[in-house]
């Protein structure tokens, strides 16, 4: 008697995977991509004064993104 495969489980979907796996991520990123080379080509000048204040901005933006908040460090039940 023949088994049938099980089907692999889910990953979950979060806006992340939807985005990337989609044309819309696609064209978000490459307008995104646009923008950049737009703004570094016209406004070069502006970006470099900025840039010390967007190092600074990055830092608690990572923090957040990166672990997801406090509280979050400890998965285990």
């Amino acid at each position: 008697m023949p088994t049938t495969p099980t089907p692999a489980p889910e990953s979950p979907r979060t806006w992340r995977t939807l985005l990337i796996n989609t044309p819309l991520g696609w064209v978000c990123s490459l307008a995104l991509a646009a923008l950049g080379i737009y703004l570094l080509a016209n406004h070069g000048g502006h970006i470099v004064t900025a840039l010390p204040y967007l190092l600074l901005l990055a830092c608690p933006l990572m923090h957040l993104f990166m672990h997801g908040g406090h509280g979050h460090h400890d998965k285990r039940e």
